[in-house]
């Protein structure tokens, strides 16, 4: 009898010890998997205090300034005060005509407010982390029913997945080297279950569907449903989609442009708030900055945009001769090519009398003929594309670009006849 329970108790020990191992293994593998899920949640929260600390950093900027604009105003009035009180008719003259001679420009005062698009595709992110870690504990559900899978190894086979299935052979994208790594130790230490981790990970692609993501980029700004979807479509049914919308949901995206003064034209005037832009016939005598428009008459908004989806609507109350689109803020500021749309950096719609063109790197496209009188522009950072579109009852597409922006874009607009005047409509 003690013969026999000999080996059942070793049986037994070998038991206990083996449980023990996979139980430390299993572990292991969620404790990383937390501590992972715990950097992203790190890496987020600083995305948006950053973002505070920027726009902090901008009151703080603007408050100075118009500060400073205040002490001049002050001793503005006082100059004024002391010339009042002067005697001697000629010393209050040559006081008066000094005065004369100075001018005081309006602090321009931007808006100031976090960039939404950055606040939402963060949080956008931390939805498809939830939604995924979701998705893999109810399938576990349901596969422990049939007996077919562990919940090890699911939950590793959906963070090895994340990144448009990043595992899988027919994508080019390269495996996260982190969990390369891990695919290697599991390899090296044995599997944690008759069929291996490697396997499980290539026999778990038809769980996911396609562009599904754990770790979506803070960069991603909000597409027209979840941010999946919009990877899910090609460009030119992302592009489609955008068609069909009505004004009102175009809406969501819309961006109040305002213009900047030190990029504008010396013979462009503008006005209502930097909103209104309209042609000078005589030279306006503007401080020299290295940002301003020399020999086109031209002006940029003062808004970029690197990233989201935007939309922004201009008003076109005599389009004779007249160009609305985009640029770099690499695009030339003087010479010919410092032309919208006559360089590789722009991107543009022009009016030429009764002709309607595009233009982009030198080179015009005539377009059919549209009566409008105001234009909307939606930018897509991430899908690559700007449309030009005549705003109405019905949105009727009148151009649209195709291509990967590179750098920061901005609004961009040429007037040039003295009759011209473009509006920015605050939508």
């Amino acid at each position: 009898q003690t013969v026999l329970l000999k080996p059942v108790s070793v049986c037994s020990c070998l038991l206990q010890e083996a449980a023990s191992r996979k139980k430390d293994l299993i572990r292991s593998e969620f404790s990383e998997i937390k501590a992972l899920i715990e950097e992203r949640e790190n890496q987020t929260l600083k995305v948006i205090a950053d973002e505070e600390k920027r726009v902090c950093n901008k009151f703080d900027y603007i408050y100075g300034v118009l500060g400073s604009k205040k002490n001049e105003i002050q001793s503005l009035r006082d100059q004024i005060e002391m010339a009042l009180t002067e005697d001697d008719d000629i010393l209050f003259l040559k006081r008066a005509a000094a005065l004369q001679r100075m001018s005081t420009k309006d602090a321009f005062v931007p808006v100031i407010e976090m960039d939404q698009n950055l606040i939402h595709s963060t949080y956008q992110s931390a939805i498809n982390l939830k939604d995924t870690v979701k998705l893999a504990v109810t399938l576990y559900r349901e596969k422990k029913a049939e007996g077919t899978v562990s919940l090890g190894e699911l939950a590793f086979s959906a963070l090895a997945l994340s990144s448009n299935e990043a595992s899988s052979p027919s994508t080019n994208t390269e495996v996260n080297p982190v969990w390369s790594r891990r695919l290697n130790q599991k390899t090296s230490r044995g599997p944690l279950h008759p069929e291996g981790v490697c396997d499980c990970v290539l026999s778990m692609q038809g769980f996911f569907p396609t562009g599904l993501t754990l770790f979506s980029s803070v960069d991603t700004a909000p597409a027209t449903g979840t941010l999946n979807a919009a990877a899910a479509v090609s460009t030119k049914e992302l592009i489609d989609s955008f068609l069909k919308k009505p004004r009102e949901e175009l809406l969501q995206y819309a961006a109040n442009i305002t213009l900047d003064y030190n990029t504008a034209h010396n013979k462009v005037i503008l006005s209502e708030r930097y909103t209104r832009m309209s042609v000078s016939d005589t030279p306006l005598n503007y401080n020299y900055h290295p940002q301003r428009f020399t020999d086109c008459s031209q002006v940029l908004g003062f808004q970029c945009f690197k990233r989201g989806i935007h939309y922004w609507e201009v008003e076109l109350q005599q389009n004779n001769f007249c160009g609305v689109g985009i640029c770099y803020g690499s695009m030339d500021r003087q010479g010919p090519e410092s032309r919208l749309g006559r360089n590789s950096s722009s991107w543009c719609i022009e009016w030429f009398n009764s002709k309607i063109s595009c233009w982009h790197n030198d080179v015009e496209k005539c377009l059919p003929n549209v009566k409008t009188t105001k234009v909307g522009v939606l930018l897509h950072c991430e899908g690559g594309f700007v449309m030009f579109m005549a705003v109405g009852e019905k949105h009727n597409l009148i151009y649209k670009f195709k291509t990967q922006f590179t750098e920061a874009l901005y609004p961009a607009f040429w007037l040039f006849s003295s009759g011209t005047v473009l509006s920015l409509c605050q939508v």
